[in-house]
């Protein structure tokens, strides 16, 4: 949905209610996305099913609440609920752990998607979002890591390096399906 539409939409009661429908679903598909964590040896940060998870939400819901469903599945989180990945620290001492700058940019990563694919019709814009979504994400915990490590080769190494081929799959994948459903769930908003 473009900028122009959205801000001609009135917000009748059925919208609100879909909209919210949207952000809590979104925040859902990411908290079952943490569910399947797989630790990689010489790495604090498992794989998760999160990223392809949050940059499908992104494209799916568009910038705003795509965005807004990120930041409620981070209140969440941060409250105790287990939506997190089952492993590392509880609630919001997980937000200060070796995960945590990977969680914090999944709000700039989704409002970038959605922001940058568009329709999703283009697959350059398509391509283009997916990527920059990606590479959020990983500047995040890259530079949440380097903090902790104190050392940014170590961050890169731990935190980027062993993910990026199967990222790659995963931007493939949930690329696929923003494609096949971005028109359908927007006109929906």
């Amino acid at each position: 949905m473009n900028q122009s539409r959205t801000a001609n939409v009135t917000m009748t009661p059925s919208a609100v209610v879909r909209r919210a429908f949207a952000i809590l679903a979104g925040a859902l598909v990411v908290a079952i996305g943490a569910q399947v964590a797989i630790p990689l040896p010489g790495t604090p940060v498992p794989v998760t099913l999160q990223v392809p998870a949050v940059l499908i939400v992104g494209g799916l819901l568009g910038p705003q609440l795509g965005a807004a469903s990120m930041v409620v599945y981070l209140l969440l989180g941060a409250a105790g609920v287990p939506v997190f990945a089952p492993l590392g620290a509880p609630g919001l001492a997980r937000l200060f752990g070796p995960t945590g700058g990977y969680l914090l940019a999944y709000p700039v990563a989704a409002a970038a998607v959605g922001r940058l694919v568009g329709d999703a019709r283009r697959w350059t814009r398509l391509g283009l979002g997916m990527l920059v979504g990606v590479a959020v994400i990983h500047v995040g915990g890259i530079a949440q890591l380097a903090v902790l490590s104190g050392d940014l080769r170590t961050a890169v190494l731990w935190g980027s390096f062993p993910f990026l081929m199967l990222d790659l799959l995963k931007v493939l994948v949930a690329g696929l399906i923003v494609r096949r459903f971005a028109s359908t769930t927007r006109a929906l908003l």
